[in-house]
Parts: C-alpha cells; structure tokens; sequence
C-alpha cells in the first residue's frame, strides 16, 4: 500500500506508513468494489488529515503524480444472478452506451431541477382520495420503463424475498397468503402508509451491495429505478388528507425514493423491506403467531393468546415498523376476532379463503344481466374491454371458489357479444 501510495504521489511520504496502518485496522479485507467508501475513510483518517492541515500551512498542496488502475474483482454475486463487476458490463444487458446509461440513472438528479419538457424521464399523475392523503402516479416514459423491465426479468427478479412476502413473488398472491390465516381465532391487518415513496434510494443501494454488486454499479441501478419528483408537481398535490401525512408525503417525493408507476418497484419494495419482514416474522413467532405481507398489507394470525394481547402485540409491530422507516396508517389497522368477517387483501378468511358475498353476488348479477339484456348496458365503468374485464373477475372467483366460478364461466358463455 505504501509503494502504491507513494506512486500515486510520485514521492514516498512519511505519514503514508501511518495511513497505511489506520485503513488495514479498518479493512481486514481490501474493498475493492467500492472506491467510494474507501475514498470517505481515506478522508477522515487522521494521518490524512494532519498530512492535509501540514501541506495547507505550508501552502503546499499534496498533488497526484499519477492514477493507478487495477482490474475489476467481482463481488460475492449470487451465481443466479448476471455478473456486472463494471459499468460496462451494465451498459452491455441493457444495450446502452456508457452516456446513455449515465442519462437514465440520472444520479445528478437533473431531471427534478430541469424544466418541463419531452426529456424528462416520468410523467406524473395526482390520484385525490376522498378523506384521504391523494397518491402520485410516476409512469416512466417508454425507453425507460423498457429498461425497468429488463431489469427486472434479467436481474432484480431473480433474488428471492423473504418467504413472508407474498405479493409480486412468482408462485405466490394475494391468495396464498390469504390462505396462511383461515380458521383463526383473531386476524389483525395493519396498512403502511405511502409504502413505495417510504423506500428511499439508500435502501436499494444497501440492498444491491448486500447482494455483492460493485458500489458504482449498485450506485447506477439505483439511480434506474428510483427518482426525485420536482418541486413544481409535489406543489401540485390535490386537497385531502391529514397535514402531517401530506407533510410526510411531500419530504418523501422530494428525495429519490421507488417511483409507484415502475415495473421495478414492486419486486425492490420487497427486497428492501426484507429486514421488517424478518423482524415481523420473529415477533410474530414469538407470540405464536402467522404472520405475511402482501405489499403494504400486514397480515397475523393466531390463537387466544394473541387475542387477549392483541393491543399490546399491535404496538410492538407499530414499534418495528418504525424502527425500519416506515409508518402504520392507524385508521387501517383492524381486530377480527372469529365472531366477525375476517378478511386479508379483501379475501375473506373465516373457513377457507372465499370471495366477499357482496362482491360474488353483484358479480353473478352482472354477468347474469349480460345474458339477458346484453352486455352494453353492463359496462358502467366503461372499460375498454368488458369482455376481458368479466373473464379477468371470474377467474380471480375461480382461485378462490371453484365451483362458484365454473358456474360464472358457464352463464358467461351464453353472452351474445
């Protein structure tokens, strides 16, 4: 490390020794893959520093001679995973240059300073609530969302998440999760609040190092799959809401944070939130309870036990959901005890997971409508297309109800379109 220090320099300087001794005592291994966390400690070693304070009273300032490079070493990248040990290597999956790549991450945040225009990378769509705190749509444009995408089938899909998480996992929905909490003596649900803009960009660069990719790359698939809102479209929000929920919400889209609107989104929402789903996980285990996570969905399950304590076990869950940076919307947060209708992500839960009957019923009489009056006169929420629509809804009651589905399928045959 001297000899490449005093190369650099172009001379052998006597507090190099000393520096040398302060970053192997930090280091037990050389960080090769992250430049910039070597460079920050370099920064705030006191041999450094006093070697800095020296050359500025002296007005000499400590110049480089010149910059050695090294080959890039690989990080410990899961084998599943495609091997990005460059910037070059990331620009190549996704058939970019090295300027383009560096455009889409955006890590300058140009496009949250820049003004209107056809460059920007999102467009934006306030969605007000009645009651409550309006929610912003961030549609990437069309390149850039193809690139989410590769992304995400090439890349980001490919690690697994916590076996809790049930939601945008392959083999896993709303109804496998729904099905871990049937025939329970209490369910108890609890909702967090502005989930994707609570995941901020060094939640992903973490969670992107952790899987062993290099810190420049790490730093630019962040920069990919997060985004900045500018300050002209948060002052835009609608009315609605609570004042500290709007104040929350506004901090959280001024920082990079996940864009509800990627494709990337979902899949990174679950990997950066894998430590709450471990620590949710052991409490619940611990109180003998269930416990699973269908996007910002919390859903635990047990016996008496947990009934009789359920206040006590929903703070330390409001507790741990802090601890991790995120919020508990306390107007969602709900008790079901078996005497009553439990449901999780809408699916009912008593039994066996079932449609609500309301929703099953308005159902069979739509497509029973269809048969005998026609279906253009059905369509009161003019979709685009009520075909798809009604075969989209009765497959979602054939996963739950399949006897109950089969007979919608049947009616929904004799439609004349």
């Amino acid at each position: 490390m001297i000899e490449v220090g005093a190369r650099a320099l172009g001379a052998r300087r006597r507090w190099l020794g000393p520096l040398a001794s302060e970053i192997l005592s930090s280091y037990p291994r050389a960080p090769t893959d992250a430049p910039r966390e070597l460079a920050a400690h370099i920064t705030g070693c006191t041999a450094f520093s006093n070697a800095v304070e020296e050359a500025t009273s002296r007005g000499v300032p400590i110049t480089i001679a010149s910059y050695p490079l090294t080959p890039p070493q690989a990080g410990a990248v899961t084998s599943a995973l495609p091997r990005l040990d460059t910037l070059g290597d990331l620009a190549a999956l996704l058939g970019l240059t090295p300027g383009e790549l560096d455009w889409f991450a955006d890590t300058g945040h140009w496009n949250r300073r820049a003004r209107p225009g056809v460059l920007h990378h999102y467009r934006y769509e306030w969605r007000a609530r009645p009651g409550r705190t309006p929610r912003l749509l961030e549609v990437p444009g069309t390149r850039l969302r193809a690139l989410q995408r590769t992304l995400l089938n090439d890349l980001l899909g490919l690690i697994p998440a916590h076996p809790a998480a049930h939601g945008f996992v392959p083999g896993r929905s709303a109804v496998t999760g729904a099905a871990r909490h049937t025939g329970a003596a209490v369910v108890i649900s609890l909702d967090l609040t502005s989930f994707f803009a609570s995941v901020s960009a060094q939640n992903i660069y973490g969670t992107l190092r952790r899987v062993g990719y290099p810190e420049a790359v790490a730093y630019s698939l962040t920069g990919l799959c997060t985004h900045a809102v500018p300050p002209r479209v948060i002052a835009a929000m609608p009315p609605g809401g609570d004042p500290g929920e709007r104040a929350a919400l506004r901090r959280a889209l001024a920082s990079a944070h996940l864009p509800q609107g990627a494709p990337t989104s979902p899949v990174l929402g679950n990997l950066a939130i894998r430590r709450l789903d471990a620590r949710l996980d052991g409490w619940a285990e611990a109180a003998e309870a269930t416990y699973t996570r269908y996007a910002d969905d919390l859903a635990f399950s047990g016996g008496d036990a947990l009934h009789r304590r359920a206040d006590a076990f929903v703070r330390g869950v409001t507790r741990l959901v802090t601890a991790e940076g995120h919020t508990v919307n306390p107007h969602k947060t709900r008790v079901r005890p078996a005497s009553v209708r439990q449901s999780v992500t809408g699916i009912v839960v008593n039994a066996r997971p079932n449609l609500v009957r309301v929703e099953a019923d308005r159902l069979k009489a739509i497509v029973h409508n269809c048969v005998v009056h026609g279906p253009a006169g059905q369509n009161r929420g003019a979709h685009p297309d009520f075909r798809a629509h009604l075969l989209g809804r009765i497959s979602w009651v054939e996963q739950l109800n399949p006897q109950r589905g089969a007979r919608l399928r049947a009616t929904f045959a004799r439609i004349r379109w």
